[in-house]
């Protein structure tokens, strides 16, 4: 039986993140997951073999929350996101701050940086704010699954020192001049890097 590949957005996104590279992924089997930042939660149950691809914080999410032996494809991703090795943890902080009195305004900074525009439509606050929470104090335990690491060579969220240290072990591959939305700006480049790891 063919895998199910499962997508999870980052932080102040949603499922329609994946719109590109799914459909640069005929073929296969996709189930997108929903934080609900935006209203729209979903997490449905999927029978049989999966694959997960994270962006961002859904790689994290996804170390954590998948079958030990399911691989993991993380797209602008990590196991950690604060530290010495990575992001200052008071960057978060701050965003943490400013979140309880402007809501709107960190999320449309936070999608200015990574080169979205602003959504214009209700937010879940406390879902918000509870993966902020992740952001700055989670580390995943992926454990011994194969693990493919997809990085924006100038992403401007990620660190160098985090790109290339995030989930040790894992295959690697580089967008030369990809930012933070690989799925969005560089879904047939995602495509290609997918296909080949799902055919080791």
């Amino acid at each position: 039986m063919a895998p199910t590949l499962i997508l999870l957005h980052g932080w102040g996104f949603d499922a329609d993140l994946w719109d590109r590279l799914a459909q640069a992924l005929p073929g296969h089997s996709i189930t997108r997951w929903d934080r609900g930042y935006f209203g729209r939660p979903a997490a449905p149950d999927v029978e049989g073999p999966v694959v997960g691809i994270g962006h961002s914080l859904g790689s994290m999410l996804l170390a954590d929350a998948l079958p030990p032996e399911a691989p993991l494809i993380a797209i602008n991703g990590f196991d950690h996101f604060t530290g010495p090795d990575a992001v200052p943890l008071r960057v978060v902080e701050r965003m943490q701050s400013r979140f309880a009195e402007a809501p709107i305004d960190v999320l449309t900074d936070f999608r200015a940086r990574c080169g979205a525009p602003p959504v214009d439509t209700e937010l879940d606050q406390a879902r918000l704010i509870d993966d902020l929470s992740l952001l700055a104090t989670h580390h995943a335990a992926p454990g011994q699954r194969r693990i493919l690491s997809l990085q924006g060579d100038m992403d401007p969220i990620l660190p160098i020192c985090l790109r290339e240290t995030v989930f040790p072990g894992a295959a690697r591959a580089i967008c030369e001049e990809g930012g933070h939305l690989l799925p969005m700006t560089h879904a047939a480049w995602c495509a290609a890097q997918i296909e080949e790891f799902l055919c080791r």
